[in-house]
């Protein structure tokens, strides 16, 4: 008898219009990248507006959440354009440690970060036990290896504040 469990995880991921969700998830998923990309409704690093409204979005997600023991993430995106960046990377890490959030800035367009973003998250949440319904340990879930973690493998881009 097989002993492995598979987890289905659910991420929730919200922001403004045009800040490069889908982008993010379609080149962890796919890894590919549509720069005409419709946009559906993170925050753009070259946006400092999509940054301000982050609060409102924090609000919503207090407002209408079931749970206390979410893990939240705050990626800036689109950091391949850094002559048009209006938010320093130090102020995202600032709201995001404020807000006791992981913090990542990434680009869907290079791939910088997006895998490691997505692997970030789901390593906290399986260190989050109150997020698990049952005692069944989530071994299906397939992360990077430790020495890869050790080796710095995410670039620098990660920061657990």
């Amino acid at each position: 008898m097989d002993d492995d469990v598979l987890t289905t995880l659910k991420i929730l991921i919200i922001g403004e219009s045009g800040v490069g969700k889908s982008s993010l998830l379609l080149r962890f998923t796919d890894d590919t990248f549509d720069p005409e990309l419709a946009a559906t409704i993170v925050y753009d690093v070259t946006k400092r507006d999509s940054f301000t409204r982050l609060e409102n979005w924090l609000n919503e997600l207090e407002t209408y959440c079931t749970r206390n023991d979410l893990v939240k993430m705050l990626v800036g995106n689109k950091i391949d354009r850094e002559e048009n960046r209006e938010v320093d990377r130090n102020e995202g890490l600032k709201f995001a440690r404020k807000h006791s959030m992981l913090f990542i800035e990434a680009s869907a367009k290079t791939r910088d970060g997006v895998q490691c973003a997505f692997e970030e998250l789901v390593e906290k949440i399986l260190q989050t036990p109150g997020l698990w319904e049952s005692n069944a340990q989530p071994r299906g879930v397939q992360l990077a290896d430790e020495e890869h973690h050790r080796a710095g493998g995410c670039g620098g881009y990660c920061s657990i504040p």
